[in-house]
């Protein structure tokens, strides 16, 4: 596959040469669709490039380059529907997906709240995100970086094996058209580095990583910074301790505490809400945390890992405050769950080239607090400092969470030794209702959130 042209700018949205041709094939296929008898339609490309190296102890593991282009069609009629995907875009295969589609929709269940969107609901102007570099790293590049962070990680003292450094780089083309009218399409990219390192001898060896990605290659940390990381952790956790069963506060550091913030967009999930399923269906408008708490779902974050101006159907997305001075402001929503819900649709729609449409969340994050992480832990006497989480055990109807989890125990204050194989417990809301957010927010994963303190949970351990 020839490389593509580089973006430009139109009034269509962001553009190359390549798409532009996609967007023509969309709207023959659509015109296909129409003509075997489907009363509406959707088809969406996918067209991905993607780089990974690796290595461990010094030597080469993989060089991979892949390349897919893929292409999804729905069709209704009436309110039945079905999709059909291919990765062939010749005159025979497309032909072949609206017949195929149409026979298929002809028998499917009825589904009373899908559907396309009307055409007065579709973008029409498109945030401008920055979230497309147009270059695309060396393969060479992208080893160097893996060789100085495995390299920096080995250096560390106390280091004893490694279990590799990786890199990569990945750039998506998504173009979207519909029979209403619309048609669109955007571009992003992402680069990466980690590297995993082991400590200590035998069976006391403990593992540690650190990582970096970003949409654009200079704002990533440096490979010998994240190489330092990854060791200094691994040797830090060296001989750690169990801890009898007890109730205190526990501090989810950087790496953990989004996944609370995930517990929560899965909860507002409007697919979830619309069934009946979430232990946050009664909460709307209420006070679910203190109202110093405020959560954004941010799509048009330049330089976003999840940024994207329209989502999976053609809805303009737009920022919001999920949470706002403690209190829950919206659900998640896609058409469907929105109109079985009476509501309009947030924007919120993600989807594949085989499947249908479903909510999702963007580019997450809680605000920052105003305490330094020091000064977070400053008054607890006992508690559990947690680095790492193992497991799901996270009921979504009840709220009941119940996770593995590895660390640092705190006394007096002050991070002390390591401890590992404890076992954390509690109930989501009342610990979203007892947490506090340090002064540290950093945007790594596309879901953040500060290092958070969360008082009164039973941390299990001998």
């Amino acid at each position: 596959m020839a490389c593509p042209a580089p973006a430009t700018r139109s009034g269509k949205g962001l553009l190359m040469t390549k798409q532009v041709n996609q967007l023509d094939l969309l709207a023959k296929l659509l015109d296909l669709a129409k003509k075997e008898g489907a009363e509406s339609a959707d088809a969406l490309v996918f067209d991905a490039t993607s780089i990974e190296v690796a290595q461990r102890l010094g030597a080469p593991e993989k060089l991979e380059r892949a390349e897919s282009t893929d292409m999804g069609l729905r069709v209704f009629i009436g309110k039945q529907q079905a999709i059909v995907s291919s990765t062939d875009h010749s005159d025979n295969a497309l032909r072949e997906m609206a017949k195929r589609a149409v026979a298929m929709a002809k028998v499917a269940p009825e589904d009373p709240w899908c559907g396309i969107a009307e055409p007065s609901e579709i973008a029409n102007t498109l945030a401008e995100m920055d979230s497309f570099d147009p270059v695309e790293p060396e393969a060479q590049n992208l080893i160097d970086m893996a060789k100085e962070a495995e390299d920096a990680a080995r250096a560390v003292k106390g280091v004893t094996n490694s279990e590799g450094a990786e890199a990569g780089y990945s750039r998506a083309r998504i173009a979207l058209s519909a029979t209403n009218g619309f048609a669109e399409d955007y571009s992003v990219t992402s680069h990466s580095f980690s590297v995993s390192v082991l400590a200590g001898e035998g069976t006391t060896m403990e593992r540690d990583y650190d990582f970096t990605s970003a949409v654009y290659a200079e704002d990533l940390k440096s490979p010998a910074d994240i190489g330092r990381s990854a060791g200094e952790r691994a040797v830090s956790r060296i001989n750690p301790q169990k801890k009898k069963t007890s109730h205190v506060p526990v501090v989810y550091d950087w790496r953990t505490s989004s996944s609370l913030l995930g517990h929560l967009t899965g909860a507002i999930n409007g697919a979830g809400i619309a069934r009946g399923t979430s232990f946050l269906k009664e909460m709307m408008g209420e006070q679910i945390f203190n109202k110093d708490i405020t959560i954004h779902d941010d799509p048009h974050r330049r330089r976003g890992l999840n940024s994207k101006p329209f989502d999976g159907e053609g809805i303009a997305t737009t920022p919001k405050k999920i949470i706002e001075n403690g209190k829950l402001t919206t659900w998640l929503l896609d058409l469907a769950s929105a109109r079985q819900l009476g509501l309009p649709t947030t924007g919120n729609a993600a989807r594949g080239s085989s499947g249908p449409p479903s909510p999702a969340s963007t580019n997450v994050y809680m605000e920052a607090g105003d305490l330094s992480v020091k000064e977070l832990i400053s008054d607890i006497e006992e508690g559990f400092l947690v680095n790492e989480l193992i497991g799901m055990g996270v009921n979504g109807v009840t709220g009941d969470y119940s996770r593995g989890a590895s660390g640092f125990w705190i006394k007096n204050g002050e991070i002390t030794y390591p401890v590992s194989e404890m076992t954390i417990a509690g109930n989501l809301k009342d610990m979203f209702a007892s947490l506090t957010p340090a002064n540290d927010l950093e945007f790594r994963y596309g879901t953040d959130a500060p290092t958070l303190r969360i008082d009164g949970m039973t941390v299990a351990g001998l």
